[in-house]
């Protein structure tokens, strides 16, 4: 699925892709407050913390808030229809899978709880708010044809996918339940030796030495680390 280097607005995708993520996060509150876990597990009795289900359910409007600005404002580029479907899916295992996965937990929440809250903000405002700032960076004349090195992306030439795994990983935490860890260690591990060696073979051939030099200058995912 080639997915850089081609301009489209892509409306019939995105529209899609919108119809299903709102069927996706109305299934979530189903599953959260309407009974839907114990059609699921009719034989579990446990009801969990509602606290924690209300949490759950806000994470899961702010990043369906997030991803509407994210395709509708931000991406310029061509969304392959087998994206238009693989992105729900994606969410679905976030906004249903970690609903599943943290329904029962009886703790209340605490201050490991906070830790989770601030880091899912954390790794919200690393995805989204840098990428605004690379859009507001490229619609000056100046800097087309050029790559993007600033704000955020100082720190790391992917703070974007760092603030992803961030956000996934405070769902896990609420949840409160140790399987759910291997969501945000899978998406990490795909950002690591998929996506990102995809995107600087990319960058790479667009940019040259430009990209040679930031490579040189920049982490490559995880800010001061790697």
């Amino acid at each position: 699925m080639d997915m850089y280097g081609k301009t489209s607005r892509s409306i019939p995708q995105k529209l899609v892709m919108l119809g299903l993520e709102i069927c996706i996060l109305a299934a979530s509150y189903w599953i959260l407050f309407l009974g839907g876990y114990n059609m699921f597990f009719p034989s579990n009795s446990l009801e969990g913390v509602f606290a924690r289900h209300l949490t759950t359910f806000i994470f899961n409007c702010i990043v369906f808030a997030r991803m509407l600005v994210t395709f509708f404002y931000l991406v310029k580029r061509a969304i392959p229809w087998e994206e238009a479907f693989d992105v729900p899916f994606a969410f679905a295992v976030y906004y249903i899978g970690f609903a599943l996965l943290g329904y029962t937990s009886g703790h209340p929440l605490d201050v490991v709880d906070v830790l989770g809250i601030v880091i899912f903000f954390i790794g919200s405002f690393l995805n989204t708010f840098g990428e605004l700032q690379r859009d507001a960076w490229k619609k000056k004349p100046e800097n087309k044809g050029h790559l993007y090195t600033g704000g955020l992306f100082r720190y790391s030439m992917h703070i974007n996918y760092f603030g992803d795994v961030l956000w996934v990983s405070a769902y896990a935490i609420l949840t409160r339940n140790w399987y759910s860890a291997i969501i945000p260690a899978f998406l990490f591990v795909f950002f690591a030796t998929y996506n990102i060696p995809k995107l600087d073979k990319y960058l790479r051939g667009k940019y040259g030495a430009e990209h040679e030099e930031y490579s040189r200058k920049s982490k490559r995912f995880i800010p001061f680390v790697y």
